[in-house]
C-alpha cells in the first residue's frame, strides 16, 4: 500500500466517525453498486460541500447518463486532493491554490476545466464584535485556515497587502469545522475560509468579513482529474464536464430552485445557500494562455512565501483538450 493510500485511509477512518460534521459523505447515482455487472463505466466523483452534486441534480443534468456516478464529499480541497492522489476518486473541484499544493506534492492530476467566481466570499472572518477592522490589525493575531487552501492564500495576500510578512501573524492550520469552532470560542482571532462557510457564518450571526478576497484572489477554480481516469475514462470526463457547464448556466436562470436544492443537499440554511450562490456568479471558461499565466503567478507567490520547495511550471498541469461549450 502506498503512502498516499495510507494517508487517505487514515483520513477516511476519521471522516466516517464524523459524518454529522460533513467530513465525508458518499452517494451513488444512479446505481454504482451494479455498474460492473451491467458493464457501465463508473465515475468516482469527489465534491466539496455538495456543490457539484447539487448543481447537477437541481438542473436535472444527470438524465441519460451512459455511466454511473459515485459521489464522495469532502469539507475542503486538501482531503479531496489526498483522495485524488490515492485514486479513491477520479475527479473533483479544486481551487487554484490547493491545486498548486497538490501538484507540487506530486499528485498525478491534470486541470481539465476552469471557472471563475467573484472572490468576495473567500475571506478572513472575525467575530461580530471583534476590535479588528483592517488587514493591518492581524499583526500578532492568530488566523485559522486549511494549509494550502484558498483561505490560506487569501490570508497571506491580506497580510502582504498590509505590509506584513507571514510570520507577523500566527497561522494555525485547522479544517473548516475546527476553525469555525476556534473562532467562535475565541481560540483564534480570525478564520480564513471560503464559500459556503463564509455565507453560513454571516447569516448565522457568528462572524463578519474583515477582509474579502476581492483584489487578493483570482477567483479561479478547476475540475481536476487523475491521470489514470484521463487514460481510462476520458470520454466520460468530457461528458461530465459539459453537463457541469450547462448546469451552471441553468442555475443562474433558476436561482430559487437551485438555491433550495443546494441548501437541502449540503445541509445549510436557504439564506446562506442563496447568498453564497448569488454573489459568486460562477462562469466556466476556456483554458487559455492568460488563464495559465494567472495560475503561474499564484504558484510563484507560494514559492516566494516559502510554501513550495521549487518552481512549478503551471502550463504542464493543464489538459487543454476539453472544450467548454
Amino acid at each position: 500500500m502506498t503512502a498516499s493510500r495510507r494517508q487517505f485511509l487514515r483520513y477516511g477512518t476519521a471522516a466516517t466517525a464524523a459524518i454529522a460534521a460533513d467530513t465525508l459523505r458518499i452517494a451513488a447515482f444512479p446505481g454504482a453498486g451494479t455498474a460492473r455487472a451491467q458493464g457501465r463505466p463508473l465515475l468516482k466523483a469527489g465534491d466539496q460541500k455538495g456543490g457539484l452534486r447539487a448543481l447537477l441534480e437541481s438542473a436535472d443534468a444527470l438524465r441519460g447518463l451512459s455511466y454511473d456516478i459515485q459521489w464522495t464529499e469532502f469539507p475542503a480541497a486538501a482531503p479531496l486532493a489526498e483522495a485524488l492522489n490515492a485514486g479513491a476518486v477520479d475527479c473533483g473541484p479544486i481551487g487554484d491554490a490547493p491545486a498548486i499544493f497538490a501538484l507540487a506534492a506530486g499528485t498525478r492530476i491534470r486541470l481539465i476545466g476552469a471557472n471563475r467566481s467573484d472572490p468576495y466570499g473567500t475571506a478572513i472572518l472575525v467575530r461580530p464584535h471583534s476590535a479588528l477592522k483592517t488587514a493591518a490589525d492581524l499583526k500578532g493575531k492568530s488566523i485559522g485556515t486549511n494549509r494550502g487552501s484558498i483561505g490560506h492564500f487569501v490570508a497571506l495576500k491580506a497580510l502582504e497587502s498590509a505590509g506584513l510578512r507571514p510570520e507577523d501573524a500566527n497561522i494555525r492550520f485547522l479544517p473548516p469545522a475546527d476553525a469555525k469552532l476556534a473562532l467562535t470560542s475565541g481560540s483564534v482571532d480570525a478564520w480564513a475560509t471560503w464559500e459556503p462557510y463564509t455565507a453560513m457564518a454571516e447569516t448565522s450571526g457568528h462572524a463578519r468579513v474583515l477582509v474579502s478576497g476581492r483584489g487578493l484572489w483570482s477567483g479561479l477554480s478547476y475540475l481536476a482529474a487523475t491521470d489514470a481516469a484521463l487514460a481510462a475514462r476520458r470520454a466520460v470526463l468530457a461528458d461530465f464536464l459539459q453537463r457541469v457547464v450547462r448546469a451552471q448556466a441553468w442555475s443562474y436562470q433558476h436561482v430559487p430552485e437551485f438555491s433550495a436544492t443546494l441548501a437541502r443537499i449540503i445541509g445549510i440554511s436557504p439564506e446562506a445557500a442563496r447568498l453564497q450562490f448569488e454573489r459568486r456568479r460562477t462562469q466556466w471558461q476556456k483554458i487559455d494562455d492568460a488563464l495559465i499565466a494567472e495560475q503561474q503567478r499564484t504558484a510563484d507567490f507560494y514559492l516566494k512565501a516559502g510554501l513550495l520547495r521549487q518552481r512549478l511550471d503551471a502550463r504542464t498541469t493543464f489538459d487543454t483538450g476539453f472544450a467548454i461549450a
